[in-house]
């Protein structure tokens, strides 16, 4: 599966009614090019958008949360090496006496989002940076193992033991 760059919730198709009836790679293009409106739970989705790269060292999750201050995120190990990232963002709706308003688009809500880590994730070096309402979270790796061929000794009958199994010993 390639990753591709998702432009967001789109009112409008980018493409011809014949092209949503072909097959495509990715299945669930077409939410993004339908006219409804989005619903409320769904448009908080878009809170907090990711990327997931990896290096031969780390893995690396970039997640898109500006205006979402250090505080008012967590970043939650959960069992099975499931990397949980919530928080909130707060937008100042407050109306004084005599503001009339125009336009109000800007989202506000509580996000999350969950990620299934490797089994060779270091989950004691995980670190995370928050600078220009981009979360950065890097993952290190473990160091692989390497494994030895283990040599086996052939010995002579004479010199080893007897070896003799039964069908009850197996």
């Amino acid at each position: 599966m390639v990753a591709l760059p998702v432009k967001g919730f789109m009112p409008y198709s980018r493409s011809s009614l014949w092209d949503l009836m072909l097959p495509s790679d990715d299945p669930f293009r077409i939410l993004e090019q339908t006219p409804f409106p989005v619903p409320k739970g769904v448009e908080n989705l878009a809170l907090a958008r990711s990327d997931w790269k990896e290096t031969a060292k780390a893995h690396v999750i970039s997640v898109d949360i500006p205006g979402v201050n250090k505080g008012d995120i967590k970043i939650e190990i959960e069992e099975n090496r499931v990397l949980r990232i919530s928080g909130e963002r707060k937008v100042d709706e407050g109306k004084e006496e005599g503001e009339k308003w125009h336009r109000a688009e800007r989202t506000s809500g509580k996000f999350w989002r969950l990620f299934r880590l490797p089994a060779g994730a270091d989950m004691d070096g995980i670190r995370a940076h928050l600078e220009d309402g981009v979360l950065t979270i890097t993952v290190p790796k473990l160091a692989e193992e390497r494994k030895q061929a283990k040599v086996v000794e052939i010995v002579d009958h004479s010199k080893g033991e007897d070896i003799k199994a039964s069908k009850a010993d197996l």
